[in-house]
């Protein structure tokens, strides 16, 4: 039941965990949050000690953490294998070995389902196969593979052995392919001949070889499965066939113990200007972290059907689908395809059809199914949900009600986490059993996590004031550097702090009276209207609250009198029309949201808003179309680029 609390300038609505839910969970109350959180802080080493207990390690650590800014180590001269923790331990454990590990759905409707002791023998054959085509431990591996249990197989392959997998995403073009195969000094590939999106054909294989004639590369060998079973082209002494190279090997082979600080991936993530950063992850404190965090914040029981939408070629992919689901022997949902298709209604019939009890999507595919219609979700049975979460960017007020009230049935928790890729796990976010959640924030920090809010000269902030979100503290699957350019590394997150030692995480936040923690977007993304600062998610929430709207963007322009002008990009419902007299009202409704200082200078309707392939609206390409500029940078990411076409065509049409 929502109680009206809070201030004016806050979210009112406050949604307590049910009574039933909070009395099964493993943190049942605040006062135990509070108690954990309070110890995690003042003795970091004695919590995070105690939970990684829970792991397996093959040589116990000596020393938990050692922190010499800006580089971390955590769990010194311990030895562990975090495909071992994800498998071995399950596979060999008689309670376990038969439950299912992968359900899997492609998008053309073929399923599969791998129990722990399949998937147990499905990682020790691909670990050979590698073995065999000669990938040795550290060698990096990149795996560019649609949504099929492989992908998640190849990962723990590559960790088995102890080399450093960097997974692309499916819908990256070929020259991102050559960067990041340049950038990591790849030696192997794992593709497919495609993969199924919108009942097209993918070409995965086209793209890796036409990446791999951009230029000499450092690759030896390309590894092709085959899923959608087209003709491709087979490069005689580079290419083999995954299905050959398998037939081939055995299924014992024993993981490898590895230091903790090994190197466990890199996964490349857009730079708004120049080449993408090659994020550096270890294998101790990313297993430890992504452990406890999914145990905690998704509650993970032993009968949870837990289903994360994103893709494995995001982080999102990698620590909850892959890693901390795993970690904890849970049950892991896999769906190829889009969630359009066959039909709108595709992610609830999955559900229904798999009985999902945990559903983790992003706020920009909650917008989508609200723009869509009720009518899509309304078809199928939700019943077994019992957890929601949220991840990729702050979820407005108006898209969190409708989560809760038509996918959760006003009944599941809902857990709207903050993160990173740089951060490798959830840093901050309710705990569903103990934490009364506020629409649109993503309340407070997980254990661990010393969060603040502080000015430019590091000092905090007031509660209700804007500033800069920093952690102050390390913490255990924190990036350990940007592959190959430390500097790089200390520049962009611990320059601006350095003296005092706080990572700086790029966003603007505030708190409110109970320490919630609100994310108003990047610091770039913060605008200076008439020496005012205003959040552009504050008034992207404002204009998505008036019901004809579907989705918003805000970017700043410069203005002479103002210093900046505020310029919403627009997104209209079905069955609702772009016009004038909508655009005069949505300014009067922002006005009134939020006051005449947010008020939009310029409203432009758009059919659709350029976004990156895991579903993020690209607001630098907005303000350089507003500008009047050329769109520069890196655009690897971008999901269609007829979208900043026709956005820039429209504009000069405008002007």
């Amino acid at each position: 039941m929502a109680q009206k609390t809070e201030s004016s300038h806050f979210e009112k609505r406050v949604f307590k965990p049910g009574a039933a839910f909070s009395k099964a969970a493993r943190i049942k109350s605040m006062a135990d949050y509070h108690k954990l959180h309070a110890e995690s802080i003042k003795s970091p080493e004695k919590f995070w000690a105690r939970e990684a207990a829970e792991l397996t390690w093959q040589q116990k650590w000596t020393k938990v953490m050692e922190w010499k800014v800006p580089f971390a180590k955590w769990f010194l001269g311990g030895k562990l294998n975090i495909s071992e923790n994800c498998v071995d331990r399950h596979a060999l454990n008689p309670a376990r070995k038969n439950k299912a590990a992968i359900i899997f759905e492609g998008e053309p409707g073929d399923t599969r389902t791998l129990t722990y002791q399949q998937l147990h023998r499905e990682v020790c054959k691909a670990a050979n196969m590698l073995k065999a085509n000669g990938v040795k431990a550290k060698d990096r591996v990149i795996i560019y593979m649609p949504m099929v249990p492989e992908a998640v197989i190849a990962m723990l392959a590559c960790a088995r052995l102890g080399a450093v997998h960097s997974v692309i995403f499916g819908g990256f073009s070929a020259n991102a392919i050559f960067d990041r195969i340049n950038d990591s000094g790849a030696t192997h590939v794992i593709t497919a001949d495609g993969g199924w999106r919108r009942a097209k054909i993918v070409a995965l294989k086209d793209n890796v070889d036409s990446a791999l004639k951009m230029g000499t590369t450092t690759v030896k060998r390309v590894i092709v499965l085959k899923r959608t079973g087209q003709e491709i082209s087979m490069l005689e002494g580079r290419d083999t066939w995954w299905h050959d190279e398998i037939a081939k090997v055995t299924a014992d082979c024993p993981a490898k113990g590895l230091d903790s600080e090994h190197p466990l991936f890199i996964l490349y993530t857009s730079g708004s200007t120049g080449k993408p950063k090659g994020i550096l992850h270890t294998t101790g404190g990313y297993a430890v972290q992504t452990y406890v965090t999914s145990k905690y914040i998704f509650d993970l029981r032993d009968d949870d059907i837990y289903w994360c939408t994103a893709d494995v070629g995001w982080v999102t992919g990698h620590s909850y689908i892959t890693y901390g689901p795993l970690l904890n022997g849970a049950t892991v949902l896999m769906y190829e395809g889009a969630p359009d298709t066959p039909h709108m209604g595709r992610f609830w019939e999955i559900v229904e059809k798999y009985q999902a009890t945990i559903l983790y999507t992003a706020p920009t595919a909650i917008r989508a199914f609200i723009k869509w219609g009720d009518e899509h979700v309304r078809k199928y049975n939700l019943s077994s949900l019992r957890l929601l979460g949220s991840v990729g960017e702050p979820i407005n007020p108006e898209a969190w009600m409708w989560y809760h009230r038509m996918i959760g049935n006003e009944r599941c928790p809902i857990v709207d986490t903050w993160w990173q890729t740089e951060t490798g796990a959830i840093l901050i976010s309710p705990l569903p059993g103990a934490t009364p959640a506020k629409p649109g924030t993503a309340t407070l920090p997980f254990f661990g996590v010393d969060a603040a809010i502080v000015d430019e000269s590091g000092k905090e902030v007031p509660k209700g004031a804007q500033g800069r979100l920093v952690i102050r503290k390390p913490w255990p699957s924190m990036l350990r550097t940007l592959w190959g350019d430390k500097q790089r590394y200390a520049d962009v997150y611990w320059k601006e702090y350095k003296k005092l030692g706080y990572y700086l995480t790029g966003d603007g936040a505030k708190r409110d009276k109970d320490g919630y923690f609100w994310i108003i977007g990047r610091l770039d993304d913060v605008l200076n209207v008439s020496g005012h600062r205003l959040g552009t998610a504050e008034v992207e929430s404002a204009l998505v609250s008036h019901p004809a709207v579907a989705e918003a963007a805000v970017v700043g322009r410069p203005d002479e009198i103002k210093g900046q002008g505020v310029v919403a990009f627009v997104t209209v419902k079905t069955g609702q029309q772009a016009s004038q007299e909508l655009a005069k009202a949505l300014k009067a409704h922002v006005t009134k949201e939020i006051g005449a200082i947010a008020r939009p200078d310029d409203i432009r309707f758009t059919t659709a808003l350029p976004k990156t392939r895991s579903g993020k609206i690209m607001r630098r390409l907005l303000k350089e179309i507003c500008t009047g500029g050329e769109v520069k940078g890196d655009t690897t990411t971008l999901e269609d680029f007829s979208v900043v076409a026709a956005l820039a065509q429209s504009g000069k049409e405008e002007d």
